[in-house]
């Protein structure tokens, strides 16, 4: 989900909500509930020294294709991972950018990301 002209801590806050405050943010409004993806963490990660700032496993959420896009795949990296001092590590190992504890469990879907015709034809 790409969410140009917020800063990490505003950012924060929008990803916390529901998918109510998501529609009006973002002026989606459908009677179709949104695609909520759950958050798969990679349990082998730690033994290759593969961690979050915390130490936490990493993760990502997949929602697999279908129909004639069942072989296709679609990856959206989130920017902002970049760390300029101690003080940004410290402040980020307690938020979703440097910790899976604070990681969505579901986020929605929706845009480039929906799997709704109407949506991302």
């Amino acid at each position: 989900m790409v969410q140009a002209g917020f800063g990490e801590a505003e950012e924060e806050k929008v990803l916390s909500v529901d998918h109510r405050v998501v529609e009006t943010n973002y002026g989606l409004s459908s009677p179709n509930p949104l695609l909520m993806v759950p958050l798969t963490l990679i349990k082998g990660a730690n033994a290759k020294g593969a961690v979050c700032l915390d130490g936490t496993l990493p993760g990502y959420h997949l929602h697999p294709g279908f129909g004639s896009g069942a072989n296709s795949w679609l990856i959206q990296l989130e920017g902002g991972g970049w760390c300029n001092s101690i003080r940004n590590y410290v402040y980020r190992k307690t938020t979703r950018r440097g910790s899976s504890k604070f990681i969505e469990k579901q986020i929605p879907f929706m845009g480039i990301l929906s799997d709704k015709p109407e949506e991302n034809p």
